[in-house]
């Protein structure tokens, strides 16, 4: 950490690092390793993923030509010595800020970066692809993809593992095993690749069986010869190689993953094995060079800027709690309470908030792995049996499991709590983790009651209800801290499609959903200042709707603006628009403020508010636009 980076400095693409002998290597990796964490101390991203994998990215690059060699990264948090090196140091500084480079591969950024990630288990089955149009083209350059331990609990990496194995293609899959994803993994087959039988001590006992062997003559000779040409099963068999021989993978590992002259020597024997699909195991250690980091991973996975010398946050004010936070006490207390309430989390305990909850109840505590439609299904067990399952899941994973949502929960109508965390623009991360499309999927779906709270206060209300709610309900919130209300001491219950009156007038009725509400009540009183009397309602449900509500302000002012943190198309402003459409109240005009329809690019939360006109600025001209008056 404490070598010059001007060795780096003359490293532009993997070109320049082939020319490097490999004894030189570790110095570039001492190089990457400081820059990227001098980086990400000054302006926040992901640490503890890109740090474990400096060494194997490194040798890929120096032993395979890319990016005629296609590499793929799963997830693709873990790419920031990649981008490093290949040609975006110069850039670096800019890495997950507004205008900057992403924190994840991007094709539009760099011929290096071979396929678009963000979300988890979907290497393999993209470089499958890639692999089988290769053969058809008739290109014989390989494709990598690397794929960490926390990303083959998702059921999607079988289910490529699966054809891969089928089809024979000349596909290298590197396992980056470090025994964790963001949280430390959970399951039986985290157990299972937890079974790792070094090399030293595969060494030792051949060694062993051999002097044993050799001391019975011609008999033992022949012995051996037999189990040197079964090596490859009898190392299987003791290590997880077992499970991807049985998927018609040539296993070779598992290696140590930060020793370059192993990984460079492997990966050289790896590229020249020959056609069909091979799995090398790879050992690395989260956070590798950087101590806080290497201590606490989980708590270096995603990070603001922090203090490099502790490896503490630097010091802010006082701030309200997030409604992550308030969710996780508010379920807490509830569970004290009812014994059948259980919580269920993909992989993500702490990211949504049910780390107190774990260690509260831990026989109704389920992290299921990266595995989001699995869980929403296993949910929907549960419920069947009486138990009331919360499953906590960011909104941008949630995706990935519609057709559970709509086949296995709402189609038989069971009460099952979906909280959607990270709701709306999540700000560094970008177009793969906003959460914006959830109002508009479900919405659409029969029995699926929609909430969003207007504040952390409304929040545990919200989550109250939908305990006591006999169906499926889901309750979206924005990453970030709450508005610092207080929070009642005892919980109500919400009426089901009930809102509320926040502002009375008698100009133009705003219509904000959850987090929207204090940009319009902002609004309306700078609106109030020119004339302007703006009515606001807190809808407090997408669905169902307080019709009778809606269409009472709307006839009042003739005049709305709906506003929300997702995409306008099918979200909660075509809500307003079908319901007035069915009432026949073709007189009343409708603004809609919300997101357009394209992918949001990474910025700070409120800076992307104000460029996708959803700010409090962008309310108040919209309704001085519908008053047709000027500012």
């Amino acid at each position: 950490m404490t070598l010059p980076t001007s060795l780096l400095s003359s490293i532009n693409s993997p070109a320049d690092l082939k020319r490097l002998p490999v004894e030189r290597l570790p110095e570039v990796a001492a190089a990457l390793r400081r820059e990227i964490v001098e980086t990400v101390a000054s302006v926040g991203g992901h640490l503890a993923p890109c740090l474990g994998v400096v060494e194997l990215t490194l040798a890929i690059h120096y032993v395979f030509n890319t990016p005629a060699d296609k590499l793929i990264w799963d997830v693709g948090h873990q790419c920031y010595a990649h981008k490093l090196l290949t040609g975006r140091r110069q850039q670096f500084k800019t890495i997950r800020q507004y205008k900057g480079i992403s924190g994840f591969p991007k094709r539009s950024e760099s011929d290096y970066d071979t396929f678009d990630t963000g979300h988890s288990s979907t290497s393999i089955s993209a470089g499958l692809g890639i692999a089988c149009a290769k053969d058809l083209l008739k290109d014989r350059n390989k494709v990598i993809a690397v794929i960490g331990d926390g990303s083959m609990t998702g059921g999607m990496a079988f289910e490529a593992l699966n054809q891969a194995g089928h089809l024979g293609k000349d596909l290298i899959v590197i396992l980056n095993d470090n025994e964790m994803s963001i949280s430390p993994n959970v399951g039986a087959l985290s157990g299972f690749l937890s079974r790792k039988m070094t090399g030293a001590t595969m060494s030792r006992l051949r060694k062993d069986m051999e002097h044993f062997l050799k001391s019975f003559s011609h008999v033992g000779e022949n012995i051996l010869q037999v189990l040197k040409k079964s090596e490859g099963s009898f190392k299987a068999f003791f290590t997880p190689g077992m499970l991807f021989e049985a998927l018609e993978f040539s296993y070779v590992g598992p290696i140590p993953g930060h020793d370059l002259n192993a990984l460079v020597e492997t990966l050289h024997n790896v590229k020249d094995f020959g056609q069909g699909p091979i799995l090398l195991h790879v050992i690395t250690t989260k956070g590798k060079g950087y101590q806080p980091a290497e201590d606490r991973p989980d708590d270096f996975h995603g990070v603001g800027p922090f203090n490099l010398a502790t490896g503490k946050p630097h010091a802010a004010g006082p701030r309200p709690p997030s409604y992550t936070a308030i969710f996780g006490e508010t379920l807490a207390r509830i569970a004290i309470e009812n014994p059948k309430v259980v919580a269920i989390t993909a992989a993500m305990p702490a990211g949504t908030g049910l780390t107190n909850f774990a260690a509260q109840f831990p026989a109704r505590f389920f992290d299921v792995g990266i595995a989001e439609q699995h869980a929403v299904t296993f949910a929907a067990g549960l419920a069947t049996e009486g138990i009331h399952p919360v499953v906590a899941i960011y909104s941008t994973f949630l995706q990935r499991s519609l057709d559970q949502l709509i086949h296995d929960v709402c189609l038989p109508n069971l009460p099952v709590t979906f909280i959607l965390d990270r709701a709306g623009l999540v700000g560094d991360d970008g177009p793969t983790h906003h959460g914006v499309f959830d109002l508009s999927f479900l919405r659409m779906i029969p029995n699926m009651v929609v909430m969003a709270p207007k504040d952390e206060n409304e929040l545990q209300h919200m989550l109250h209800t939908a305990i006591l709610h006999q169906g499926p309900i889901a309750i979206r919130f924005p990453r970030g801290q709450g508005t610092g209300v207080p929070c009642d001491t005892e919980l109500r219950q919400i009426e089901i499609g009930k809102g509320e009156v926040l502002r009375k007038g008698s100009d133009i009725l705003l219509l904000p959903v959850g987090n929207r509400i204090q940009a319009a009540m902002a609004a309306a009183a700078e609106l109030e200042e020119i004339g302007v009397s703006a009515a606001v309602l807190n809808p407090r449900f997408v669905s169902p709707l307080d019709s009778t509500l809606i269409l009472d302000w709307a006839a009042r002012t003739q005049r709305v603006v709906t506003i929300e943190e997702n995409v306008k198309k099918g979200g909660f402003g075509s809500a307003i628009l079908e319901l007035l459409a069915t009432d026949q109240r073709h007189a009343v005009k409708v603004t809609l403020l919300g997101l357009p329809d394209t992918f949001i690019e990474q910025g700070p939360q409120e800076t992307l508010r104000t460029l996708t006109e959803i700010d409090t600025q962008a309310i108040y001209q919209a309704a001085l636009t519908m008053m047709g008056k000027k500012e």
